[in-house]
């Protein structure tokens, strides 16, 4: 019997290789003689990284490179098992949790060290790229970026303007000629699930602003903006993308990569796909997969909906187990065999997180006994 265990992390408690480990032990406790396969799952988000290097026996490259506030900080980017494919995730080189809470202010960061790091794997030879745009603390719309790559952004008084959101409304000329020559031959996948567009009320700026310090005057400017940097540059390119899903994920980074010509996908897709997922699900038994709260938001795109979908191509049953379950869960019934929570008495959210590896275990323990006593001949 092959299990296939793909859960998201419990966020807060457990990362997504810990939740898949933890699974794996216990059903290898009851089932000895079952193949049990660990592929942690992400959405492009906080794990991207850890879950793909994981997944593909990858190797993670220490290095150092821009800030969300432009010091130089200690970061990281991976190269999957293939040897080919970079992966970045931009939580690791400019994410909200790197900028103490009293300076967060997205007219201040930058996304220059992304491009770094994407400089810094192109010059090892590297063209294939999967970045992961979750937990950013930018609102520059990738200009730092793409100034990274070479493209130069000009003032009124043509100067270079500096890599950061409050630049957004300054630029009046957009240069591409000077990108870093050996980027028309990389592949970029976006891994997001964010479908925004880049401007107006359900923009970058407007959405995403708020909880990343912006006050309401700088979201107007910030929007202002970012048309302003849109318009110039789809000028310069000849090509028309702000208002393509996804172009505002990351503060607008989305929209700096489709400038590049990359591809927006689910996470989870991408995910799923540079870890080979569908190929160990369609020889599977069983697939647990599983997240922090599962409730009806689970049903828009998230890891275990995508899991338990690839399980129902090929007629395998998929059973989720997370922290807690939530409003509406029982529409989660449709897609899975069974659905179960960790808490096995009343407790607090405090003491679920502490106790969630030994919850987790004692859940999956009992999952597993019960597949296999009803596998075994009557």
């Amino acid at each position: 019997m092959k299990i296939v265990i793909a859960p998201d992390s419990y966020k807060g408690s457990l990362s997504a290789k810990e939740v898949g480990n933890t699974i794996r032990e216990a059903f290898t406790l009851e089932m000895p003689e079952a193949e049990v396969v660990v592929i942690p799952m992400a959405d492009g988000g906080e794990g991207t990284l850890d879950s793909l290097l994981f997944s593909t026996n990858g190797e993670r490259v220490d290095t150092v490179a821009t800030g969300p506030l432009g010091e130089q900080t200690h970061t990281c980017y991976g190269i999957l098992g293939d040897g080919e494919t970079a992966v970045i995730e931009m939580a690791l080189v400019a994410g909200l949790p790197m900028v103490p809470e009293e300076k967060q202010n997205p007219m201040l960061t930058t996304t220059f060290g992304l491009g770094e790091l994407i400089v810094e794997a192109i010059n090892k030879g590297l063209q294939k790229f999967i970045i992961g745009l979750g937990g950013s603390a930018t609102n520059d719309g990738g200009l730092g970026m793409l100034q990274a790559l070479g493209a130069t952004f000009l003032d009124e008084n043509s100067k270079d303007v500096a890599p950061v959101g409050a630049s957004l409304q300054k630029i009046v000329k957009v240069d591409f000629s000077n990108l870093h020559p050996k980027l028309k031959a990389c592949r970029f996948r976006i891994a997001s699930d964010v479908e925004n567009p880049l401007c107006g009320e359900n923009g970058a700026s407007y959405v995403f602003g708020p909880q990343k310090g912006a006050t309401a005057e700088q979201l107007r400017i910030l929007d202002e903006g970012m048309r302003n940097y849109a318009n110039l540059l789809e000028e310069h390119l000849k090509t028309k993308f702000q208002t393509i899903p996804g172009a505002g994920a990351a503060g607008g980074l989305g929209f700096g990569f489709l400038a590049l010509g990359a591809e927006i996908v689910s996470g989870s897709q991408v995910v799923a796909e540079a870890a080979g997922l569908e190929n160990h699900i369609r020889v599977a038994d069983w697939v647990i997969t599983g997240e922090g709260q599962s409730d009806y938001q689970t049903l828009y795109g998230k890891a275990p909906f995508y899991v338990a979908g690839l399980a129902k191509k090929y007629g395998v049953g998929a059973i989720l187990i997370s922290g807690g379950l939530g409003k509406g869960h029982e529409q989660l019934l449709e897609h899975f065999v069974s659905c179960h929570s960790i808490v096995n008495a009343p407790i607090t959210l405090e003491q679920a997180i502490a106790q969630a590896q030994p919850l987790l275990f004692s859940c999956a323990r009992n999952i597993a006994r019960l597949i296999y006593r009803s596998s075994q001949p009557k």
